[in-house]
């Protein structure tokens, strides 16, 4: 079905440029040929950031009811007060396998490498060790990967052209590494692109090992937009709605934005030596010394924002309908100021260990690289509802989802979890407020992020000082699987007579992993299979 909505505009040196889906065009077609008219594509757009929030600073006060702009003043979430009726903050929600001195709320593997395995998956990573603190297990500690496809892939098996979702990088890193949440099939990582694989994919421009006569003008300064002047100015004359205009025009614009810093900063050496480039019409490729938060040259983009703009592109032009936007682990913010990694600074001290004396400053360390992550969520969300698409905008048939690795980065607590919805998707989700899907109370805890290190103070290496920054574990225990299960219907994904999404299926989706307590991810696969609260949550539905 896909591929029936597709649209190319070709350029004289043979690049096949996607071209926005144009809903009054494609309802017109239909009804001459007697087809049924096709409504706007729904799509899933994740956006996953590394570690955990400050969460006493990132949750509005208030837990279940509306939010008006006003109540995301003064957390981390104020970038996004402007699109409060369009935003959905999910409360009370449980992502599975934590990792805990005892192992007795999931594997022993590492507070890293099990919760990201099993993230998008809820199924045990294989190796299995019970023992937290078996520091040379490098199989289990640091190899062990989840016996089942993550989200992204089991939702692009039904909805993606070629099966595959669109995985964007954020950090622009060409290094090979898994990406650690992403799985096509069991034991089975998935690298994901960069924008300038995403952006070339696009295009169809710099793709292959020969230089294409479009690619070289591109290169050169030529815009997209002109390369295929001639099938654009045929599409601009056919009768089409003013949305669908407006459409048009915007897809032009973010072509135009983010051409010129895709070439500034992703062509590689070897391109540049085929096109005969000089040091004055590209700049060297990303360099993760630079970050991304680095403002590009000549843009007031930064390598994020140039991932988020990609990924409307392929939104808007239905490239692809299952989008992952992966930020960087173990990362140093350096745009930010800041010098030290990010895990480091989660664990208070400025290094891996599990207790000793607050690393200076490290609170507002931490506020900054949150507050720089909701402002590039927040670039994503207006850019999305700034399209214009059948009666609503881009933004109202996606669902958007910033979704954290931990709630909080120290107590590597799975409760509680931060996560955060622009869009309803078509009208399937309830969007202009806050849902407690836990016990629907209005004051749920915000967790206790600010508690070890308020006064830059000392802290032991004991199961207590680790959990006391997070949320007391018997609350907000929801399981994440019956969220997945909203996303993957909203989207229209199918499933089997049992309810798991199967390729080919027919009936909702009311089941999603292996388990749904986190508990039971601590006999790392032994236990029978078992989803003990099936379906969605209805508390979500518009």
């Amino acid at each position: 079905m896909i591929v029936n909505r597709r649209l190319f505009l070709k350029g004289l040196g043979g690049a096949c440029v996607a071209a926005p889906f144009l809903g009054s065009v494609a309802e017109r077609s239909a009804k001459a040929q007697g087809d049924p008219v096709m409504s706007p594509p729904k799509r899933l757009i994740v956006m996953f950031s590394p570690y955990g929030t400050i969460t006493t600073r990132w949750f509005p006060a208030k837990s279940h009811g509306p939010l008006k702009a006003e109540d995301y003043q003064g957390t981390t979430l104020e970038p996004l007060a402007p699109f409060a009726q369009k935003l959905l903050v999910p409360r009370g929600i449980r992502a599975m396998n934590e990792w805990t001195y005892e192992a007795s709320l999931g594997q022993g593997n590492d507070y890293h490498t099990q919760v990201v395995g099993t993230y998008f998956t809820c199924v045990p990573i294989d190796p299995h060790t019970s023992n937290p603190f078996d520091l040379n297990g490098t199989e289990t500690k640091f190899n062990a990967m989840p016996t089942a496809p993550s989200l992204d892939h089991v939702c692009a098996q039904q909805l993606s052209p070629d099966g595959l979702p669109l995985f964007l990088r954020v950090s622009g890193g060409r290094d090979g590494t898994p990406s650690g949440i992403s799985y096509s099939a069991s034991k089975t990582p998935f690298d994901g692109v960069t924008p300038w694989d995403a952006f070339a994919a696009l295009t169809g421009l710099f793709q292959g090992g020969s230089v294409s006569p479009d690619s070289y003008e591109v290169a050169r300064g030529k815009s997209v937009v002109d390369l295929v002047k001639h099938d654009l100015e045929s599409l601009e004359r056919v009768d089409m709605s003013s949305a669908d205009k407006q459409k048009l025009a915007a897809w032009k614009e973010l072509l135009y934005d983010t051409t010129g810093p895709i070439l500034r900063g992703g062509c590689t050496p070897e391109f540049a030596e085929a096109l005969a480039l000089t040091s004055t019409t590209t700049a060297a490729p990303y360099d993760p010394a630079q970050g991304i938060a680095s403002k590009l040259e000549g843009s007031n983009l930064d390598y994020a924002d140039l991932s988020s703009n990609l990924a409307v592109l392929s939104a808007l032009c239905d490239a692809n309908r299952v989008i992952w936007l992966k930020y960087p682990s173990n990362y140093v913010y350096r745009g930010l100021g800041i010098q030290a990694e990010t895990d480091n600074l989660n664990h208070r001290i400025n290094g891996a260990g599990l207790g000793g004396k607050c690393y200076s400053g490290v609170l507002d360390m931490l506020l900054t690289i949150d507050r720089y992550h909701a402002e590039k969520f927040a670039h994503l969300v207006r850019q999305l509802d700034e399209i214009e698409e059948g009666d609503g905008k881009l933004l109202d048939n996606t669902a958007t989802v910033w979704f954290h690795e931990t709630s909080d980065g120290h107590a590597f607590n799975l409760n509680n979890m931060p996560i955060l919805q622009a869009g309803s998707c078509g009208g399937y989700f309830l969007t202009g407020g806050a849902v407690n899907v836990d016990d629907g109370t209005s004051d749920l805890h915000r967790g206790n992020s600010e508690a070890v290190c308020d006064q830059n103070g000392t802290f032991g290496m004991d199961s207590e000082s680790l959990k006391s920054t997070g949320t007391p574990a018997h609350i907000a225990n929801a399981p994440i699987n019956k969220y997945y299960c909203n996303l993957m219907n909203a989207i229209g994904i199918k499933a089997g007579g049992d309810g798991f999404p199967l390729v080919g299926g027919t009936e909702p989706v009311t089941h999603y992993g292996m388990y749904d307590r986190t508990e039971d991810f601590a006999s790392g696969g032994e236990l029978p299979p078992h989803i003990s609260d099936p379906g969605e949550f209805e508390q979500l539905r518009a």
